[in-house]
C-alpha cells in the first residue's frame, strides 16, 4: 500500500485534524487507539477532500491500486499478462476469456496491526465459443486453412472494500456551557455516553466484459463505481479501464491495463472534487516445464501519470515507473510456491493448494522499520464451477 510511510512525524498533522473536527478523547489509550484511526483515515482519504476546487489527487484512487488473490499479490502485483482467472477483472479484464467454466473469489486482508480491513469479492462467467466456419483462409506461410469466428467472450463483477470500522466520534459528547465551541475547563472530560462511532471506507464496483478478437489477442474492459466516505462526508465517481492481451505462443503471454484511462472524477459532498490520474500496467510472463512441474517468471511495470517523482522507482518529468515482478513454480497443478517484489518495495511470498473445484491461496507481505505497524498477510479462496453444463460453450 503506497503511503506506508505516513505513520512517522505526523502528530501536528493528526492533532490539528483533531481539533478541527472535534475528534477529541482523554485517557492515553483511548487516545491512543483514535490517533491511529484517524493517522489511517488520513492515509485513506486524506485532508485534500476537506479543501476548496477541483485538483489532481496523487492518492485519491490509492485504494484501488492494493491488489486482490493470494496468487497476484504473491507475485508482488506482477499478474497482468499472467492472470487467467476471475481476479483478471481487476488485473487484465482482457484475460477473463481464459475462464472457462464460471468462478468466485473472495479475499480478506489486515493491515497496519488488524486496523485497517481490506476485502475483496467477484464472480465471473464465461460466454459465447469459438467455431470453425466452411470458408477457409491463407496464414502467413500460404497454408490454408479452416476461418474461425472469434466468439468466445466473459464477464464479471467485482467488489472491494478498504476500511477503518468504529472510528470514535467525540464532537457531541463535550459540554459547552457558552456554547463559544471552546472546552477551556482544565479537567474537562467528555460524556462517554455521548460518543458515537463512525467508519472511514473506500468502495470499488467493477463490471468487466472480454472478448477474444483473434487467434492470439483479446481485448476487454471495465466500468467501475466509486464510494468512499468518512462519517457524514461522501465522494462518488465513474472510472474506466482498458486492457489487451496478446499470447504469440502457449508460452508467452503480454499484457496491458490502462486504468482510469479517461481520469476518473470523485465529487464529494462538500462541494470539492478530486481527480484520479491514469495508470497503465504493462507486462509479462513466461511458462516454461521443469523439475515435473511449471517455472513462470513475470514481470510487470506500472506507469503513472501525476509526478510521483519522490515516491517512484524512476521517473522522467511527469510520468513515474514502479516495476515489480515474482516467479511461481507449480508442481503438477497440486501445489505452487510463489516469490515477488511489488511495487512498493515490499517482498512477497505466497502459497497455494489446488483441490478438485477450490483454490486456496496465501500470500505475504513483509514490512520492515520503525515505522510500520505490522507484516500484512492475505489469504483468498478461488471456487470454479467444474460441471459440464457450465463449461464454456455447453448447449
Amino acid at each position: 500500500m503506497s503511503g506506508h510511510h505516513f505513520f512517522s512525524n505526523n502528530d501536528n498533522r493528526i492533532s490539528s485534524i483533531e481539533r478541527r473536527f472535534g475528534f477529541f478523547v482523554s485517557g492515553d489509550a483511548v487516545k491512543s487507539n483514535l490517533r491511529n484511526a484517524l493517522a489511517v483515515t488520513l492515509l485513506l482519504c486524506g485532508t485534500s477532500v476537506f479543501a476548496a476546487g477541483t485538483h489532481i489527487a496523487k492518492y485519491a484512487g490509492e485504494f484501488m491500486a492494493i491488489g486482490v488473490g493470494g496468487r497476484a499479490l504473491g507475485l508482488g502485483g506482477a499478474y497482468v499478462a499472467l492472470a487467467n482467472d476471475v481476479t483478471a477483472a481487476y488485473w487484465n479484464p482482457a484475460a477473463l476469456v481464459r475462464i472457462n467454466y464460471p468462478e468466485f473469489s473472495l479475499m480478506h486482508d489486515e493491515r497496519f496491526g488488524s486496523l485497517v480491513n481490506y476485502d475483496y469479492a467477484g464472480v465471473a462467467f464465461p460466454y459465447g465459443a469459438n467455431a470453425v466456419t466452411d470458408s477457409t483462409i491463407l496464414d502467413l506461410e500460404g497454408i490454408s486453412r479452416p476461418a474461425i469466428n472469434y466468439n468466445a467472450a466473459a464477464f464479471g463483477v467485482s467488489v472491494i472494500r478498504l476500511g477503518v470500522d468504529g472510528i470514535p466520534d467525540t464532537r457531541n459528547a463535550w459540554n459547552d456551557a457558552n456554547g463559544d465551541g471552546k472546552f477551556n475547563e482544565p479537567d474537562a472530560r467528555p460524556d462517554l455516553a455521548r460518543i458515537t462511532y463512525f467508519n472511514a471506507a473506500d468502495w470499488a464496483l467493477y463490471f468487466s466484459y472480454a472478448k477474444q478478437f483473434a487467434a492470439d489477442l483479446y481485448y476487454g474492459a471495465s466500468v467501475k463505481l466509486i464510494r468512499r466516505n468518512i462519517g457524514e462526508y461522501h465522494g462518488t465517481g465513474i472510472g474506466f479501464d482498458l486492457a489487451a492481451l496478446y499470447t504469440p505462443n502457449e508460452n508467452l503471454s503480454l499484457g496491458a491495463n490502462f486504468q482510469d484511462v479517461t481520469t476518473t472524477l470523485v465529487a464529494w459532498n462538500t462541494g470539492t472534487n478530486e481527480l484520479i490520474a491514469p495508470t497503465l500496467k504493462i507486462g509479462g510472463a513466461y511458462l516454461f516445464e521443469i523439475f515435473g512441474g511449471r517455472l513462470g517468471p513475470v514481470f510487470d511495470t506500472d506507469v503513472r501519470f501525476e509526478g510521483r517523482k519522490f515516491s517512484a522507482i524512476a521517473h522522467v518529468g511527469p510520468v513515474s515507473f514502479d516495476p515489480h515482478g515474482g516467479v511461481e513454480f507449480d508442481y503438477k497443478k497440486t501445489v505452487a510456491l510463489r516469490v515477488g517484489y511489488n511495487d512498493v518495495k515490499n517482498l512477497t511470498l505466497g502459497a497455494g493448494v489446488h483441490l478438485r473445484k477450490l483454490d486456496i491461496d496465501y500470500s505475504f507481505a513483509k514490512f520492515n522499520g520503525d515505522d510500520q505497524l505490522g507484516n500484512s498477510h492475505r489469504i483468498s479462496l478461488r471456487l470454479i464451477i467444474q460441471e459440464d453444463k457450465y463449461k464454456r460453450g455447453a448447449e
